[in-house]
């Protein structure tokens, strides 16, 4: 029993060593790959982060993209490419080597969380595409059209505005949300189409009595009734069935647009301006929220500058020639300018209570007027019932005089 307990308790205690050995060796191959992988150029790459927010930097890349356009506009007109062939490349080239100096300057800022944002995903590929026509022989006259295909798309270079405006990224987010609802009613649309695609097949798909032109199988009937949709020269297609003598086909047509664009057409265009109108109001009031917590910001900043000063003057108070506090403030005073910020805390210093004070002063001296005017109105009436009371006093007299 001794020998088997003591090699229980010898193994025990051997799996508590190797346990607590692989928790220490993990936390300190953490603790090491930490270290390892940190940056030792904070300094430099906060700069260049600061350089990438700096809304100079984004104006700048805003012209560039919009010089890209003007360029590809200009390529487009034979005779100016012609000609100018030589500039046009030499352009194209320098707007693609700021593309990537960009993108290499955000991977170097912050390489692990760049591939996580969509919009720079968007910019690689953008910066691929850029690149294919480069890529292929032009000269070659087998690869001549491919090389043509792939120098149209260097027109998605432009979208890289959507990333510099704020906006246009709200709107794009409105859009995406509006995607799966969108697809529910154009789901619902395709079956609606898809029964009268049927429907109609049967009814007017006949190739000798039939309009086999547009209804004569299931794909032209499917374009008809999107043409339908569409409200694009639905009467043509309606007077070539009147033509073949189906009068009672207007009701089919009328039906179908009733439900097609009337309710499911319409209400996916209603669905992407509720959700565009909500995106827009939350970016107004996300705009509103950023405008308040820089104006704190600033107050914070404001204030803490000012107190910064009083100390400044308490330790000069404590170590000048002043003997009293009163002496110093009256000296800082005069040093202040009119530009000058002020921050009062104080609710007497509000311009909320100088107004509802000036209000209330106002008031008081309609008041304090009209008790005036009041006043003499009874010192007139008191007047005028004296002199009433002296007359009749003074007439009894007279009157036994008389008689």
């Amino acid at each position: 029993m001794e020998p088997t307990e003591s090699f229980h308790q010898r193994r025990l205690v051997s799996n508590l060593v190797v346990e607590n050995f692989k928790s220490s060796s993990d936390s300190d191959l953490k603790h090491t790959m930490f270290w390892q992988f940190r940056r030792r150029d904070t300094e430099f790459c906060a700069y260049i982060g600061r350089l990438l927010q700096n809304p100079l930097l984004n104006s700048i890349m805003i012209s560039v993209i919009s010089l890209n356009a003007v360029f590809l506009g200009l390529e487009t007109d034979y005779a100016i490419k012609l000609n100018s062939y030589a500039y046009l490349e030499l352009a194209d080239l320098i707007i693609i080597s700021i593309y990537t100096t960009e993108i290499l300057l955000k991977f170097y800022v912050d390489p692990l969380n760049y591939w996580r944002s969509g919009y720079n995903l968007f910019d690689v590929l953008i910066l691929l595409i850029a690149y294919l026509p480069y890529t292929i022989d032009k000269n070659d006259i087998r690869h001549y059209r491919t090389w043509n295909i792939i120098n149209g798309f260097q027109a998605l270079k432009i979208l890289k505005l959507i990333s510099y405006n704020r906006g246009m990224r709200s709107l794009i987010m409105a859009l995406g949300q509006t995607v799966k609802t969108v697809i529910y009613v154009l789901v619902l649309l395709f079956l609606l189409m898809f029964i009268f695609a049927i429907l109609g097949y049967g009814l007017y798909g006949d190739s000798e009595t039939g309009d086999s032109k547009n209804w004569g199988n299931l794909a032209s009937a499917l374009f008809t009734l999107f043409c339908l949709v569409t409200v694009d020269g639905w009467t043509d297609f309606q007077d070539e069935l009147d033509q073949h003598g189906f009068n009672a086909s207007r009701a089919f047509t009328i039906v179908f647009i009733l439900l097609g664009f009337f309710l499911f057409f319409n209400m996916s265009i209603g669905v992407v301006i509720m959700t565009i109108q909500d995106s827009t109001q939350n970016y107004e009031r996300e705009l509103k929220a950023e405008k308040q917590a820089t104006l704190q910001a600033k107050k914070q900043a404001i204030l803490q500058r000012q107190q910064e000063e009083v100390n400044m003057l308490m330790h000069q108070q404590k170590t000048s020639e002043y003997k009293t506090f009163s002496e110093l403030v009256e000296d800082f005073k005069k040093t202040l300018h009119h530009s000058d910020p002020m921050v009062l805390e104080d609710f007497c210093a509000s311009i909320s209570f100088i107004d509802l004070y000036l209000t209330s002063l106002d008031l008081q001296d309609n008041t304090v007027y009209r008790l005036q005017e009041l006043y003499y109105e009874l010192v007139g009436t008191l007047n005028t019932i004296l002199e009433d009371v002296r007359e009749k006093s003074v007439l009894p007299p007279e009157k036994d005089m008389k008689s």
